[in-house]
């Protein structure tokens, strides 16, 4: 119903006014019905819509920024998130210093994605990594690519949800033998902000160049550019509008373009509540559906000492800030593609692109459980905070996705 609505706006630069008012006016709605329930609901709605849609627009997915260069040595993705972490460091800085002004005094900013670093990150990691690739996005990108119409990102969140659930049942063991035990390491409390934001610039700038080696060390399978006739130049003030309008909802943006305003989003959040993460809702509904079916996970220990994207404690409501967070991020990213008119059920014509998808979700949200986080929480909102456990989990995470690259080429 929705691809025949749009396809009958073919023809025109935009939608059709009507049909463009009708896909903005029900997450407006949802917006304003969550800011009389309570501010912090609408402002999660309103974040995670804006940040499905720029995730949508750039195509901004962490598996293809790994993927891409192992298969087919292209880092234009990778590279661009480097450069929205190095946009988000100094913002969360900034933010870190009015809430510690001295950290030498051992004080850590409460809801900086400063975690525990040990064992657990090492292969919370390395599992996310083979994960995300098998099942083609991971957390944030399945949640996007469910608003963009693909089944494979349902059947891989299910997937999550289950390596969620079987996570949590093992959680306390993984609590008491390294998670409870192992140190957080907040860079400033050694270095300062200076030396720690200084470290930080260095090691993406080597990352960054880094990719831009393993670019050429082969011929890159990069499509040749097409030259395409250059458009008249506007002629009224309206149609210089038009044109602007369609650059930001059918252009594709650049990668360093979606992920320099994925950081901006990531600063405004974390200046009133907290940074970007996903898994932690999503680990309270697998909970929370598991409790309903009999199962539950019990009392998990040392919740109340963590931030980010740890196991979530379940609640009375599903209407928490994570869940319109979550939500938002498909609402966001099934706006965006309905108004680019790239809005499609894709399914897999191939049974085994289901089991791939599943059990890459299983090992992906097992992974995620025990990382406490996914590449949005534990590593896109952990480097920026300046915690070590960011660039353990950014290099699990990367010979993960080397691994599961290796798996994928042998399955096509």
């Amino acid at each position: 119903m929705v691809a025949n609505a749009v396809e009958a706006t073919r023809g025109s630069g935009l939608p059709r006014h009507w049909w463009a008012f009708g896909v903005l006016a029900l997450p407006a709605t949802i917006y304003l019905v969550a800011l009389q329930e309570r501010a912090s609901l609408a402002v999660f709605w309103a974040v995670g819509i804006a940040a499905g849609f720029v995730i949508q627009r750039s195509r901004l997915c962490f598996v293809s920024g790994f993927r891409d260069l192992y298969l087919l040595h292209q880092g234009r993705t990778l590279r661009g998130l480097i450069v929205g972490l190095g946009v988000a460091t100094f913002g969360f800085a900034m933010i870190m210093g009015a809430i510690v002004p001295n950290p030498a005094t051992g004080a850590v900013p409460q809801d900086a994605h400063v975690l525990p670093v040990g064992i657990a990150t090492v292969a919370g990691g390395l599992l996310f990594g083979v994960g995300m690739v098998l099942a083609g996005g991971c957390v944030s990108g399945s949640l996007y690519r469910m608003g963009e119409g693909y089944v494979g990102s349902w059947v891989a969140m299910g997937g999550v949800m289950a390596g969620l659930f079987v996570f949590n049942r093992t959680w306390n063991w993984w609590w008491d033998f390294s998670i409870s035990t192992a140190p957080r390491e907040w860079l400033p409390a050694r270095l300062g902000y200076t030396g720690s934001i200084a470290l930080t610039v260095l090691l993406l700038a080597a990352a960054y160049i880094a990719t831009l080696w393993w670019e050429r060390r082969v011929p890159s399978f990069a499509m040749i550019p097409i030259k395409r006739a250059q458009p008249a130049p506007p002629a009224s003030v309206g149609d210089d509008v038009k044109t602007a309008l369609q650059r930001v909802f059918r252009k594709e943006w650049s990668p360093a373009a979606g992920a320099i305003a994925l950081s901006l989003l990531n600063i405004l959040l974390f200046i009133r509540y907290r940074p970007l993460g996903v898994v932690g809702e999503i680990s309270r509904w697998a909970n929370d559906l598991a409790a309903k079916a009999g199962q539950p996970v019990g009392v998990l220990k040392g919740l109340d000492t963590l931030a980010g994207c740890a196991p979530s404690i379940t609640g009375s409501s599903w209407f928490t800030d994570g869940f319109m967070l979550n939500t938002g991020i498909i609402m966001g990213s099934f706006t965006a593609a309905v108004l680019a008119r790239e809005f499609r059920l894709r399914i897999p014509r191939q049974p085994k692109r289901y089991a791939q998808s599943a059990v890459g979700g299983v090992v992906m949200g097992y992974g995620a459980g025990l990382g406490l986080g996914c590449t949005l929480g534990a590593f896109y909102s952990a480097i920026p905070s300046l915690a070590l456990n960011g660039w353990v989990y950014a290099v699990a995470l990367a010979v993960g996705a080397f691994a599961g690259s290796q798996i994928i080429r042998r399955l096509a």
